[in-house]
C-alpha cells in the first residue's frame, strides 16, 4: 500500500486544488443572510457548527494571535479580549484570506465576512468542520495591543473520555450536540478552537514526520509505553492527552524529535483542526527540544536450535531507493540476521513506473547484496510475481510478499505450479500436511483479495521439522473515518474486506491442522489490524492460531506510531504445536516506529522458538 506520506501528499494536492475552487470544501449552507453585532463566541456557538454558518456578519472585533503565511489556507486568527461566560464557546476564529495576510499579531481589528464551515478532506472524509470567516473585509484600528493568555491545556484540563456518542437521528454525527467541555476530550478541544492554548514541558509521542509536525501528550501517565510513547490498547483508549504540534515559523527552526523527547518550556499558538490528525497546535512558540537519548532495539541472536523468523515491512522499497544499506544493516545487526524473514512491500524492478513491470528480482538480488557486504549471510529468497496492477498499492508498483531465508541453516520445500492465480492447497505425505504449490497464493481469485495483496504460503524445513509459513500484507485501513471525526464512534470500513481475509487466511490454516493437528504453522506480515481487533480474532479462530506478541508485556505491544497512537498493525501468529512448546521468545524490534529518520514506519517482529 502506499505509506502514509505518499497517500498524504496526494492529500496534500487535492486540498489545494480545492482551496483555490472552495465549493468542495464548504459546507451546503443556507442562502446568506445578515447579522449585526456579532462576536466571536456568538459565531462559534455552542455546538460545532456555527448558528450562523452562510450569514454575512459585520464588524466582528478581535486581536491578532497568529497569521498563516504558507499553504492553501493563509489568513489568521483573531481572539475576542472580552470573552463571555459560557466554556463551550470558543473566543478565537480563523479568517480565511487565500493570500498572505496583511496584519500582524497583536493588531486590533474587526472583521466583515461570511460565516462558514469548512470540512478538511471534504465532506466525504466524515470530519468535523472549522469555523471560518471567509471573504473577509478587514480593518485594522491599532496595532501593538497585548494579545489574550493563552489558555492552558494540561492534564487536569482534559477530560478522561474522548467523545459522546453521536446523535442516531443525524447518523451518528456529534455536531448538533451542545459541546459539555468538562465531560469530553473532543468537546473540550473544539470548545477551545481558534483560541491561542499552551502546553509545557510536554513529552513526544510521536516523532517529527517530514511534514514538520510531531504529537505530544499532556498526560504523561496515560497508557504510557516502556519507552516514551502512548500506547493505543483497545478501541476505547484512544489517549484524551494527544495533540499534534505544528509552527508559523520557519521549516528549519521546527524540532527533529524522537518519542520519548520533551518540549520543555511553553509551546503556544492557536488551535487548529485539519484532515491529518484533527485538533492541532500551531505554535508561534514552541518549546525547547530535551532529547531523552532513545537508542534503536537490537534483538538477541537465535540459538543453534532455535529458529528465528521475522516479518519486516520495507516501505514500497525498489532499486531506486537509497534505504538499501540501511535496510540490511537493520536486518544484519537489530535483527541479527533471522533464518527466514517476510517481506512486506517490495516493488517490481521499476517501481511506481506503471508499464506493465512485475519481476522484483533486481528488488529483491539488491537487498540481499546489501545484506552480505553488512556482514549477514547471503540469503535465498522465493516469491511470486503480482498480475500486473491487481494487489493494491502505490500504482505501478506491484508490491508483493517475498520470503528471505539463509540456506545454511533451513531449507524450501519446492513444489511446482505455484503462479499468481493458483490456489495453493493442502494434501497429506507420509501423514503430514503438506502443501500442493510451494510457494503459493491463498485463493487469489476471490473476491477477499480484490485489489489487495494475497497470501504467499512456503514449506521451510528446520532441523528436519517442517514449518509451514504463511506471509501477510491485509488490507490497508485506508478510508476509515478518524478518531476525531463528526461520527462517533467513527466507522471502519475498511475492515469488511480485512476480516474476509482474515477468515480466508484462518481457513487455510484450518485445512493444514486438519491434516496434521501438530503441523508447525505461522502466519505472519503487516496485518493492518489491532491485536485486539476483530481481524485478529477471526485469524486466531477457535485457536488455531495466537498472535505472539501479546506474550509482551501490554506496554511492549506496538510495531507502529499514528498521530501520537503507538499501535499493533505487524503481527507473528503461531499454530498450537509451537505455543505448547512453551519456549516462544518474541521480539518487536523498535528500530523505525518512534524515531524521525526512519527507513521505514513499521519495527520489524521477530519470533524465536524450537520446531
Amino acid at each position: 500500500m502506499p505509506s502514509r506520506y505518499s497517500a498524504r501528499l496526494a492529500a496534500l494536492t487535492v486540498a489545494a486544488v480545492c482551496s483555490a475552487t472552495a465549493a468542495a470544501q464548504i459546507v451546503a449552507l443556507p442562502t446568506p443572510a445578515h447579522a449585526d453585532a456579532v462576536r466571536v463566541h456568538d459565531i462559534q456557538g455552542t455546538t460545532r457548527v456555527s448558528p450562523y454558518a452562510g450569514q454575512k456578519v459585520a464588524d466582528v472585533p478581535g486581536i491578532v494571535t497568529g497569521t498563516r503565511t504558507y499553504g492553501s489556507s493563509r489568513g489568521f486568527w483573531i481572539q475576542d479580549p472580552n470573552p463571555d461566560a459560557d466554556p463551550a464557546t470558543s473566543e478565537g476564529v480563523f479568517v480565511f484570506t487565500g493570500s498572505t495576510p496583511k496584519v500582524a499579531v497583536g493588531d486590533s481589528v474587526t472583521v466583515t465576512g461570511t460565516v462558514s464551515e469548512f470540512v478538511p478532506g471534504g465532506t466525504s472524509s466524515g470530519n468535523q468542520s472549522l469555523t471560518e470567516l471567509t471573504k473577509p473585509v478587514i480593518t485594522v484600528l491599532s496595532g501593538g495591543n497585548p494579545v489574550p493568555a493563552a489558555t492552558v491545556i494540561d492534564a487536569g484540563s482534559v477530560p478522561a473520555a474522548y467523545a459522546p456518542a453521536g446523535d442516531a437521528a443525524a447518523g451518528g454525527s456529534v455536531n448538533g450536540l451542545r459541546l459539555d467541555p468538562s465531560a469530553y476530550a473532543l468537546d473540550y478541544y473544539e470548545s477551545l478552537e481558534g483560541m491561542d492554548v499552551q502546553v509545557s514541558d510536554a513529552r513526544v509521542v510521536t516523532a517529527t514526520d517530514p511534514f514538520t509536525e510531531l504529537w505530544v501528550t499532556v498526560k504523561p501517565h496515560e497508557n504510557a509505553s516502556a519507552r516514551g510513547g502512548t500506547l493505543y490498547g483497545s478501541y476505547d483508549s484512544q489517549n484524551t492527552g494527544r495533540l499534534q504540534i505544528q509552527s508559523l515559523g520557519a521549516v528549519a527552526d521546527f524540532p527533529k524529535a524522537n518519542v520519548g523527547d520533551t518540549l520543555t518550556g511553553a509551546t503556544a499558538g492557536p488551535l487548529d483542526y485539519n484532515q491529518f490528525g484533527g485538533y492541532t497546535l500551531v505554535a508561534s512558540r514552541l518549546g525547547t527540544l530535551e532529547s531523552a537519548g532513545l537508542e534503536r532495539e537490537t534483538t538477541r541472536e537465535q540459538s543453534p536450535g532455535e529458529l528465528a523468523v521475522a516479518t519486516y515491512n520495507v516501505e514500497n522499497l525498489d532499486p531506486s531507493d537509497t534505504s538499501f544499506a540501511a535496510h540490511a544493516s537493520a536486518i544484519v545487526n537489530n535483527l541479527r540476521s533471522p533464518d527466514i524473514v517476510s517481506l512486506e512491500e517490495i516493488q517490481d524492478d521499476n517501481g511506481a513506473r506503471d508499464d506493465g513491470t512485475v519481476d522484483a528480482g533486481a528488488t529483491v538480488t539488491k537487498l540481499i547484496s546489501a545484506i552480505v557486504a553488512a556482514g549477514g549471510p547471503r540469503y535465498d529468497w522465493r516469491s511470486i510475481d503480482p498480475v500486473n496492477d491487481q494487489d493494491g498499492g502505490e500504482p505501478g508498483g506491484n508490491i508483493r510478499q517475498v520470503f528471505l531465508f539463509n540456506p545454511q541453516r533451513v531449507s524450501f520445500t519446492d513444489r511446482p505450479g505455484g503462479d499468481s492465480t493458483t490456489a495453493v492447497g493442502v494434501t497429506e505425505e507420509r501423514g503430514k500436511a503438506a502443501l500442493t504449490v510451494s510457494p503459493g497464493r491463498i485463493d487469489p481469485m476471490s473476491e477477499a483479495w480484490k485489489s489487495s495483496r494475497k497470501p504467499l504460503a512456503g514449506e521451510f524445513v528446520f532441523r528436519g521439522r517442517t514449518v509451514i509459513v504463511i506471509a501477510n500484507h491485509l488490507n490497508s485501513k485506508g478510508g476509515d473515518q478518524a478518531l476525531t471525526s463528526q461520527y462517533q464512534p467513527p466507522t471502519r470500513g475498511s475492515e469488511t474486506q480485512r476480516h474476509a481475509q482474515a477468515t480466508e487466511v484462518n481457513t487455510f490454516v484450518k485445512d493444514i491442522l486438519a491434516v496434521q493437528k501438530n503441523a508447525d504453522v505461522i502466519a505472519l506480515g503487516d496485518m493492518n489490524d489491532f491485536e485486539f481487533s476483530g481481524t485478529t480474532k477471526l485469524l486466531e479462530g477457535d485457536g488455531e492460531l495466537w498472535s505472539a506478541i501479546k506474550s509482551l508485556p501490554a506496554n511492549e505491544r506496538y510495531t507502529y506510531d499514528y498521530q501520537g497512537n503507538e499501535q499493533v498493525l505487524d503481527q507473528i501468529l503461531i499454530s498450537p504445536a509451537i505455543r505448547r512448546g512453551c519456549d516462544v521468545d518474541y521480539d518487536s524490534v523498535h528500530i523505525n516506529s518512534e524515531f524521525g529518520d526512519q527507513i521505514s514506519d513499521h519495527d520489524p517482529q521477530v519470533l524465536r522458538f524450537h520446531p
